[in-house]
């Protein structure tokens, strides 16, 4: 049984009863405009400390200058970028995993192959960046949220493909040991 090739469209299928590899579609995080803040106190706070820097009244030094510029973008830039950075999305040819926290202290994924719904919320300012929040839903579990992610639109006919192929898989594979193990006529 071969497949035809094709260079666009989903991936070939593998033949039945062989294991197919998981392999990683995309790895996502919430869209970057939630650190324009933080890039803004990054500039105000290097604009004044530079105005200020040898032009402070006399009780105050240098050094207090710099240790709360310091201290300001500690706590205004980098635990806000931190904390960005350290919320993942993975998808994958057979679930979709998230991780939060430093290190990946938690992790939560959902499986193609027992099927979800998404509902995906775009708000006036999410359409003007081409961004969206899904919501995965299987019934069972809590439902996965995907908050703010780019290209939402995409991601979302990703996720229909991904649990359309990984279900038609499940069915031939069942149907092809459910026929060998009954015996022919």
């Amino acid at each position: 049984m071969s497949q035809p090739s094709s260079s666009i469209g989903r991936p070939r299928m593998p033949a039945p009863g062989t294991a197919a590899p998981e392999l990683r579609i995309a790895r996502l995080r919430a869209h970057a405009r939630r650190l324009f803040w933080s890039a803004l106190v990054l500039i105000a706070v290097s604009g004044a400390t530079a105005f200020f820097y040898d032009n402070l009244p006399a009780p105050y030094e240098n050094w207090m200058l710099l240790s709360a510029a310091g201290v300001l973008v500690l706590l205004l830039v980098v635990v806000p970028f931190f904390v960005w950075l350290s919320h993942t999305w993975t998808i994958t040819t057979r679930r979709v995993i998230e991780r939060s926290g430093p290190f990946g202290g938690t992790q939560r994924e959902i499986s193609h192959v027992r099927g979800y719904a998404i509902q995906m919320r775009r708000g006036i300012l999410q359409r003007l960046w081409g961004a969206g929040s899904l919501t995965l839903s299987n019934g069972v579990e809590p439902p996965l949220r995907m908050k703010n992610i780019p290209h939402a639109v995409l991601v979302h006919e990703t996720l229909v493909d991904q649990v359309e192929v990984n279900q038609i898989l499940a069915h031939r594979d069942s149907q092809t040991f459910g026929s060998g193990a009954v015996g022919g006529y």
